[in-house]
């Protein structure tokens, strides 16, 4: 941090002596009386939301949060008013604030300035007050006599049923699971994803008349025939739940078990292992969660011998039986075929498990399972490697042994498709077009790990994406083409129409001199649905340093972590979430800074009227008065402000 305030505190758009090409500013003011090319306002997808896999207008809430986008209704609270914003994207807030990876915030054009913006920890403090405040979902739509089938009920399945009834569709989930949530319930820790916080966020879109169906496996309890029968569309967002095994001898042994199987296991509530030292082989974040777990719920010392059936974690006694049984620390080894530092897990995930003890040993091989006289796990066989690409390449001479009595094998997940082998691609997953309609499939859709094992909020943004091409394809219609960057974007007619602005009915015909027209939205562009503003075209030197607002983290060290399931991350205060949204810079968007009021030096921007101005209708341009200087766009922090055609 220190370093960061001494060597990027500021920046300056032009070098000490500088201008831009070479051109004196006083020049550019004075060289002609009038000029065709004035002030247009450009609005274009910020890096927040274009690195967003769910589509989230995060510029949107976090201007909400800073106080500038006023709420519409007298009485509305702007946490309220930012978790309406937040719904039309992902319905999941409160825990995506927790468990995102935050690509947003690697996008984020303040890393030019000084550090991210706290996007996900804003998102957090948002969900967490709805919860708090029992804000409801929007009203489904007018009943359009369609129903749509949606089979699985984790982040995909649940986003495509909530988005399906807000337009008005009939929606039937089918859960092979006794509760809903898929990986968010039986893949994630509860001390990630707090069960009561889940229940909320699921419990909202049930309650706008989704029927629910648990403990139904399609395939088996239902046909597929009977579900094409029955419904107008399917959706699967059954997810990836079969675990890869290691591709090595010895994995066959009873005490080896899949990341999937081990995570499932431990969010049943079953007792999960009687192991005293565990190797976990991946790299990623499930594995990261499984060696935390492993540490967390330490070993059995004693177990009657017809709990031994089966595997070692799976198929054990239940919750009264861990009440009673006393508890040992459990020594967790991940390994990992690349480098610590190249690991695909989120660098905080690795820090908190370095801390709460688990070991990492980067660049290694799994080579085999070392097995004792009874067929059971007794070590792991290990080389060093080096990576080409994807494929490791064993360096020789570098092998060693890892002692252990259990290894989780955390290195990839497919699909089970038993019953449903029409639907399979071949490789354990379902394949779709762009649009997330099954290929050679008619009504079928999918979304999720099912098709791509990635973040829950990519299963989000497919869910979203897919209900609105099933809207179409229910109604008829083609489905057209997706936008280049596809994600929810600000509507300017939209929010001039919450606040009874909306232009007046255009009469036809080719007009000169719009800008004085009532049906025309004067001097604007919206190049959202192609564009990302990159952090150039900004006026950095507007912002100074100012650093961002931590959320809280419970460190938990090694010596402290058996049977520790408290929640690590403690959200902001309002406060907190305050200065998050006044430290966004409104990326492409009117920023309601007056520069190019104060600075325009013939008076031609102005203050749109108070009981007109919304968002992105801040300033207009008296054309008559501009003489394309350029100083309104140069001094435009957001870089909302282009130069165009006037008049």
């Amino acid at each position: 941090m220190d370093d960061l305030a001494t060597t990027q505190p500021t920046f300056r758009r032009y070098e000490e002596g500088e201008t831009a090409a070479d051109v004196d500013l006083e020049d550019r003011i004075f060289q002609a009386d009038y000029s065709y090319k004035c002030p247009t306002y450009v609005h274009k997808t910020p890096p927040c939301q274009g690195s967003c896999p769910s589509g989230h207008e995060v510029r949107g809430w976090l201007a909400i949060a800073r106080g500038m986008d006023k709420p519409p209704q007298e009485g509305m609270s702007w946490q309220e008013y930012a978790f309406q914003r937040m719904v039309e994207a992902n319905p999941f807030p409160a825990t995506m604030g927790r468990v995102c990876p935050a690509p947003c915030e690697d996008g984020c054009n303040r890393n030019e300035v000084d550090e991210t913006v706290g996007i996900n920890a804003v998102e957090q403090y948002i969900g967490d007050w709805a919860n708090d405040n029992n804000l409801k979902l929007p009203s489904p739509g007018r009943d359009t006599g369609k129903k749509v089938a949606v089979i699985g009920s984790g982040p995909a399945g649940l986003t495509a049923a909530y988005f399906l009834r807000c337009k008005g569709h009939a929606v039937t989930i089918f859960e092979a699971q006794d509760k809903l949530g898929g990986m968010m319930r039986y893949g994630i820790p509860s001390y990630r994803t707090p069960r009561d916080m889940l229940d909320i966020e699921i419990g909202r879109i049930i309650d706008l008349g989704v029927e629910v169906k648990t403990g139904v496996r399609v395939g088996d309890d239902v046909s597929l025939e009977a579900l094409e029968k029955d419904f107008d569309a399917i959706f699967w967002g059954i997810g990836a739940q079969i675990g890869r095994p290691l591709p090595i001898p010895g994995f066959d042994a009873d005490n080896c078990v899949t990341g999937v199987e081990f995570l499932d296991a431990f969010n049943q509530g079953w007792v999960l292992s009687t192991a005293k030292k565990i190797v976990v082989v991946g790299g990623g974040d499930t594995s990261v969660d499984v060696a935390s777990v492993a540490r967390r719920i330490g070993h059995i010392s004693h177990l009657a011998e017809k709990d031994r059936a089966g595997s070692a974690v799976l198929g054990q006694t239940a919750h009264d039986v861990a009440g009673t049984a006393s508890r040992e620390g459990v020594k967790a080894v991940l390994t990992s075929l690349f480098p610590i530092e190249e690991m695909t897990a989120a660098e905080h995930e690795r820090d908190d498990a370095l801390r709460e003890g688990v070991e990492i040993r980067g660049g290694v091989l799994p080579l085999e399972v070392i097995k004792d006289d009874q067929g059971r796990v007794a070590g792991l066989k290990l080389c060093e490697c080096e990576m080409d690409g994807m494929n490791p390449i064993a360096k020789e001479g570098t092998e060693f042994e890892i002692e252990c009595d259990l290894i989780v094998s955390a290195i990839g997940q497919m699909g089970d498709m038993t019953g449903i082998e029409t639907l399979d691609n071949g490789h354990g997953f379902i394949a779709t077009d762009p649009l997330y309609k099954v290929k050679e499939q008619n009504k079928h859709f999918a979304g999720g790990d099912i098709i791509r094992p990635h973040l829950l909020t990519t299963a989000v943004g497919h869910g979203r994406i897919a209900a609105e091409n099933i809207d179409h394809f229910l109604a008829g219609e083609p489905a057209g083409k997706r936008p280049k960057v596809d994600v929810h974007h600000f509507n300017l007619l939209n929010e001039l129409h919450q606040r009874g602005l909306d232009p007046e009915e255009y009469e036809g015909g080719q007009r000169r001199g719009t800008s004085t027209g009532d049906f025309a939205v004067h001097n604007y562009e919206d190049r959202s649905a192609t564009q990302i503003i990159t952090h150039d075209e900004l006026f950095k030197g507007h912002f100074e340093y100012e650093p961002q607002e931590k959320r809280r983290q419970v460190e938990i060290t090694g010596d402290e972590v058996l049977g520790n399931f408290e929640e690590r991350i403690k959200g902001f205060t309002e406060e907190q979430a305050r200065k998050e949204g006044i430290r966004c810079m409104g990326c492409g968007m009117c920023l309601e800074c007056n520069n190019c009021v104060i600075y325009c030096p013939q008076e031609a921007v102005f203050r749109v009227k108070k009981d007109e101005r919304a968002v992105g209708r801040y300033v207009d341009t008296d054309y008559s008065k501009c003489i394309g200087c350029h100083i309104c766009m140069d001094v435009c922090p957001s870089g909302y402000i282009k130069m165009g055609l006037g008049e």
